[in-house]
């Protein structure tokens, strides 16, 4: 087992899709994505392949792989549908106020009690199959021996240490600064600490990260810089198991993550909305098709803004995933004119006047699948690496609502459901989703994008089930979010270039356009034919990543 994994951490398999029999996992990082590849040709199952990739990830995608942030996995296929829970908690000493002062808004303060390790074991000790050891083994040995960096990691640890300024990221720029100037794609990146991190989790489990040794040392990284987490708040972090929320749509099964998370239930949503309507009488990229996508991810955003939170804080209504709900919403679109979106405001008070995320998609030989989401919050997270540990920091606390009632068009959110408590899990967007049709898994999916990630996840989902892309185009087309407020649609450049007409159209309707500067998400996903039972692993070539199989 050693030896394979050992040999499937040197090379990376560098494509961008990947026709498969047996399985597949599609990730940002090349390394990664062998990793898992080579977990499922030893025998592990999805679940194995999934946290042995991830903890690779920690090392070859320091952005946003991690050990010190959280997030959610999907599994569908190995028995019950199931939903690890392991988004990042409010520390103890955390206040409603506490974010009220912009002085109190530093780095170190923003950091919330990380998920992911105990997730993962919570994952792999129900399903796994593998010795937990061993899947650890390639993460540790890519930090300790080094990898080879492609041209995007390159690329991404010069952003950071270009913008690391100031006592809190001097780490950050030890441990991933380079003394001969800026880092080039072939360039070995070698991390010792978080090696030796990694070496105490793969013997002692997930309390040989929040007990012991690492524990001390992110209590002192807090201590140093005025943050709230203390060993207590560590020791006593618990991931949860829940039962995935379950939609259908058009003769599908739709599988996504439930509160704390907004992701599953926006998407399932938008999803029972968009079936009051036959989309694919139009063509794709028509302004009839996109406007009704944009009115269903506005009402759905509205919702997402007055109820999602975490649920052992907050009564969320039943309704929300309902069909006749859904249609209730869908009567409300005038199909020749967008809605206000304070039109919809309801009880919200209208005040005057994260991005970086990975996705992992795994399925093994017996379609077990995997869709997980995990998360720094920001692009290196609060770029606070823990000293002598190796590894870096979310700055999660910002996804609570800092400012209690004030909601304003902005798009600043103060609702209730969402006000910083301790032990609270701060609502997320995250949307790792699994669609099956007649019991068998079609389509793995989710992103990074913070509040676009629901819409990504969207426009994945119509465009393979209402008009047929395979999963390369489905990965490929263009995209569209909106988020309630502001009352602005993004559009990513390339669909503005491609369909100027329906652009012009939807803004006669009366909707704002915003041609976004940046692309919109990094969907990796698996789409698998439900006849042929083939596998296509599908790499979003918007930031990087790579597809392996077998």
């Amino acid at each position: 087992m050693l030896a394979l994994l050992a040999a499937s951490v040197q090379t990376a398999s560098g494509s961008d899709t990947v026709a498969a029999t047996n399985g597949a996992v599609v990730t940002v990082s090349g390394p990664a994505s062998d990793v898992g590849v080579a977990v499922l040709k030893d025998g592990g199952n999805a679940v194995d392949a999934a946290v042995a990739t991830a903890f690779a990830l920690a090392v070859t995608w320091p952005e946003a792989g991690n050990i010190g942030g959280g997030g959610y996995m999907v599994v569908v296929g190995g028995g019950e549908p199931v939903v690890f829970d392991f988004r990042e908690t409010a520390p103890a000493a955390a206040t409603r106020d506490v974010f009220v002062k912009r002085a109190n808004r530093f780095a170190h303060r923003r950091v919330g009690v990380p998920g992911t390790v105990r997730g993962l074991e919570m994952a792999h000790k129900k399903l796994g199959k593998k010795p937990w050891k061993s899947l650890l083994a390639p993460a540790v040995q890519l930090a300790r021996d080094g990898f080879s960096l492609d041209a995007a990691t390159a690329r991404s640890l010069n952003g950071v240490l270009r913008s690391a300024k100031g006592d809190a990221t001097a780490e950050l720029r030890r441990v991933f600064g380079k003394a001969d100037g800026p880092w080039k794609a072939g360039d070995i990146l070698k991390q010792p600490e978080l090696a030796r991190t990694l070496e105490r989790i793969a013997e002692k489990g997930a309390d040989g990260f929040y007990t012991g040794e690492t524990a001390e040392l992110i209590a002192a990284e807090m201590h140093r810089g005025g943050g709230l987490i203390t060993q207590g708040d560590l020791a006593g972090y618990h991931a949860v198991e829940r039962k995935p929320l379950h939609g259908t749509y058009r003769g599908c099964d739709v599988y996504g993550v439930p509160p704390s998370s907004s992701g599953g239930t926006c998407v399932i949503e938008m999803l029972n909305t968009l079936e009051n309507f036959r989309l694919a009488d139009h063509d794709r990229w028509s302004p009839e098709t996109l406007h009704l996508l944009i009115e269903a991810m506005r009402r759905a955003y509205r919702d997402r803004a007055a109820y999602l939170g975490d649920p052992d804080f907050t009564k969320i209504p039943d309704r929300l995933m309902a069909k006749d709900y859904a249609k209730e919403l869908a009567k409300g679109i005038n199909r020749a004119k967008a809605t206000l979106s304070t039109d919809l405001a309801g009880e919200i008070k209208i005040a005057a006047e994260g991005r970086n995320t990975t996705h992992i998609s795994v399925i093994d030989k017996d379609r077990m699948a995997v869709s997980m989401t995990y998360t720094l919050e920001d692009s290196y997270g609060g770029k606070i690496v823990v000293k002598d540990a190796g590894f870096l920091l979310n700055d999660e606390m910002n996804d609570f609502n800092w400012l209690p009632g004030v909601t304003d068009s902005t798009g600043r959110i103060g609702t209730p459901a969402n006000i910083v408590a301790p032990g609270k899990r701060m609502l997320s967007s995250q949307s790792p989703t699994i669609v099956a049709r007649d019991g068998k898994v079609i389509l793995i999916t989710g992103s990074p994008g913070g509040r676009t990630i629901p819409n990504t996840v969207l426009n994945v989902v119509v465009n393979v089930i209402d008009f047929g892309m395979d999963a390369r185009q489905a990965v490929d087309a263009p995209r569209i979010h909106h988020q309630w407020l502001p009352d602005r649609v993004s559009v990513e450049p390339a669909l503005a270039k491609q369909h100027p007409g329906a652009i012009e159209r939807l803004k006669a309707m009366g909707h704002s356009i915003a041609v976004g500067a940046e692309k919109q998400g990094d969907a990796h996903t698996i789409a698998v034919d439900a006849k042929t039972g083939r596998i296509t692993g599908a790499a979003d070539r918007r930031r990087a990543g790579a597809a392996a199989g077998y």
